[in-house]
């Protein structure tokens, strides 16, 4: 079984990786960080420089990665891949193009105007994604 698990080193996605470790112990997990440049360019020390932005993007998807194989301990298999894009394409796609089984995600609880204006992630993914999704609270 292949379960990809997004991570974006929020606590929610923590709490995905201990469920999909902790459910699907002996599947193959991958670890999957979209990098979203738009939104990373205003968020990096250097505003408006993507590249600069996409650099700071790799380096937390990599903690994030580090955090995920201690919580999923030396008996998971555990893969990883960034991508650039849109996170609910790129997990999506993902998903679609790797013979993904199941899809397990955090959830970020947005509600209200952000969730209105910024989309949800999860939801996204739960109405698009061709395989079962799992989000975690």
């Amino acid at each position: 079984m292949h379960v990809l698990v997004p991570t974006d080193d929020s606590e929610p996605a923590r709490k995905a990786i201990e469920h999909a470790a902790s459910t699907y112990p002996e599947a193959e997990l991958t670890l999957l960080h979209v990098i979203n440049p738009t939104v990373s360019a205003y968020t990096a020390d250097a505003p408006y420089n993507i590249q600069r932005a996409i650099e700071a993007e790799e380096e937390t998807a990599e903690e994030a990665f580090e955090t995920a194989r201690e919580i999923g301990g030396d008996d998971v298999s555990i893969s990883t891949e960034t991508l650039i894009g849109s996170p609910a394409r790129g997990i999506v796609q993902f998903a679609s193009e790797h013979d993904v089984d199941h899809v397990v995600l955090g959830s970020h609880g947005r509600s209200g105007v952000t969730r209105v204006l910024l989309g949800s992630v999860a939801e996204t993914v739960v109405r698009r994604a061709p395989v079962p999704v799992t989000v975690v609270r």
